[in-house]
């Protein structure tokens, strides 16, 4: 029996150290866990600022390459990850299009800004891109205030950065343009700001900020837009140093209002007024001007000084204006690029004292390129042309009204695409296939059409895979025509001085592209990249969700 009960009380006293011993390591894992998850965190830049040049074709790179200064564009080619290969996957390539694109890794046909203007079947009219008169100017009485991105369908890696630090990042864009700059900041911005030339200020929308913050209202008391346009725009360089360029006042070019002719020096301080300085637009002091407001930003929001990564995202306008008034060959477009290339070598160097050259991701790109200007090719005996605007529409127009009688059978002819007016179409009891099989082919014959397509059957054209996927890609439901007008290589819809884009072809699609600073290697990539890739590649940098429409594919050559 005393046997018995001494082997119960060892057998207790084990079970009793045993159980103690299992409480005390069960404490210690509780106590490493919470240890472990209170010190982890992902490590990311300071800062991501986007730079989208707009109107900048890739050739730009290197065309002037020999006149650039060390530290600009050398600098991001020589030190950054270089994508030689990036083409936008959509036509028509257009700067509301290639904005949204870049920042939601989508195309219109998901995303939903088909053009910087579209006629909307659901509103049966013509809408601007950002337009919203739900809301109202701040730092403008005009409607050049009541703007929003509500019109884009999905979100921007903007938005998922906010979303992914619960908020705690910070998120502005920055232009000239208010698409440019509304448009690649998102739904949920802390702020996007564009310039009102009649206001003189830059301003914002009532959707983002109920006052516009201190720090905008003392940059623009400043009157910086004047002060620039106090000078005239005088070569940078001698003349005779041009060679990249055609000479200077061709009679393919536009000359500015009130001018003779097209050509230096163009006395800008007599083109702007007490009442405008939208000239400046015009000018490479629009990109000075862009860059001063940019560090104004950094400072006046600490962007990148808090803790938590902020992305900026700046639109520089003033190449597509210069473009579009002189073309791609002009002296004045070689002039804004070697300046904006001292420009964008400062701005790095002040990105390396604010932040520290590592600690920041920078990526510079376009929204899309230019075409050569038709009457300039032309001289070289290069095929091309121009549909003047609206001249087109005024031809099926007079067509259909000959095969149908009085009407208007089209209601509008908007980035290539015909919009037929259904309506009407019932209403008259017509065939709208046949309406569009007999103005397909007719439209097809005509000096500068290669082909037309039904989008509703676009599937079944035998053309070019890629070139037809890039039409599939912008074709939006309710947003988008019936038929879409292809031009020949060359031809587009424009003026008959100047140039434009839109086109599927490569001088419109093939953008520069190039990643520098954190976590960055110097590489040159040749492979095909698209332009939806950018967003996919900055969320798998930062280790975040891509945009809810993305498509892109993470470039991997960054990644390892």
């Amino acid at each position: 029996m005393k046997f018995n009960i001494l082997f119960l009380s060892l057998c207790l006293c084990f079970f009793q150290m045993g159980n103690a011993q299992m409480n005390g390591t069960k404490g210690q894992k509780n106590v490493n866990y919470k240890q472990q998850i209170s010190t982890d965190k992902i490590e990311r830049p300071k800062i991501i600022v986007g730079l989208v040049v707009d109107q900048m074709r890739w050739d730009y790179l290197y065309r002037y390459y020999s006149k650039y200064v060390d530290n600009g564009f050398k600098r991001l080619i020589r030190e950054g990850y270089n994508c030689q290969n990036t083409h936008i996957n959509y036509s028509p390539t257009f700067t509301a299009c290639g904005h949204t694109c870049i920042y939601t890794g989508s195309v219109p046909a998901l995303h939903g800004i088909t053009g910087n203007d579209w006629y909307d079947y659901k509103y049966n009219q013509k809408i601007y891109c950002t337009t919203d008169t739900n809301y109202i100017g701040k730092g403008t009485k005009s409607s050049a205030g009541q703007m929003s991105p509500r019109n884009m369908k999905t979100t921007t890696i903007g938005d998922e950065l906010r979303l992914a630090t619960n908020f705690r990042s910070k998120v502005i864009g920055i232009a000239l343009k208010d698409r440019s700059s509304i448009l690649p900041a998102g739904h949920a911005a802390n702020a996007a700001f564009w310039y009102d030339g009649k206001a003189h200020n830059f301003v914002s929308s009532s959707y983002y900020l109920d006052s516009l913050p201190n720090w905008v209202a003392d940059f623009n008391n400043k009157k910086l837009a004047a002060a620039y346009l106090s000078q005239n725009w005088d070569l940078l360089y001698d003349k005779m140093k041009y060679t990249e360029s055609t000479e200077d006042d061709m009679p393919f070019e536009n000359p500015f209002k009130n001018e003779t002719k097209a050509s230096f020096i163009h006395k800008v301080s007599e083109l702007s007024t007490e009442t405008s300085t939208e000239i400046i637009r015009y000018t490479p002091f629009g990109n000075n001007f862009t860059f001063d407001f940019a560090k104004a930003a950094i400072e006046g929001e600490q962007l990148g000084m808090r803790g938590e990564t902020d992305l900026l995202a700046i639109s520089l306008s003033s190449p597509d204006y210069i473009g579009h008034q002189f073309g791609p060959n002009s002296v004045e477009q070689q002039d804004d690029f070697l300046r904006l290339d001292k420009e964008i070598s400062t701005f790095l160097s002040y990105l390396d004292s604010t932040y520290g050259k590592n600690n920041y991701l920078f990526f510079l790109t376009a929204d899309h390129g230019a075409a050569h200007i038709p009457d300039y090719l032309k001289t070289k005996n290069i095929p091309a042309g121009v549909f003047v605007y609206d001249t087109l529409e005024k031809i099926l127009d007079k067509q259909m009204n000959f095969w149908y009688g009085p009407g208007d059978w089209i209601l509008a002819f908007e980035n290539q695409h015909i919009y037929l007016n259904k309506e009407l179409i019932s209403t008259s009891k017509k065939d709208i296939e046949e309406i569009k099989t007999k103005l397909l082919d007719y439209t097809q014959n005509l000096p500068g059409v290669a082909n037309v397509f039904d989008l509703k059957n676009i599937a079944n054209e035998n053309y070019p895979a890629e070139l037809l996927e890039n039409i599939k890609n912008s074709y939006y439901p309710n947003r988008s025509g019936d038929l879409f007008v292809n031009f020949e290589p060359a031809w587009f819809e424009g003026y008959e001085k100047g140039t434009t884009h839109g086109t599927i072809y490569n001088y419109d699609s093939h953008i520069p592209l190039i990643f520098y600073g954190w976590k960055i290697k110097a590489k040159e990539d040749f492979s095909d990249i698209k332009m939806t890739d950018i967003a996919a590649t900055i969320a798998a940098l930062l280790h975040i969700q891509e945009p809810n429409g993305c498509i892109g594919k993470p470039i991997k050559g960054i990644l390892k």
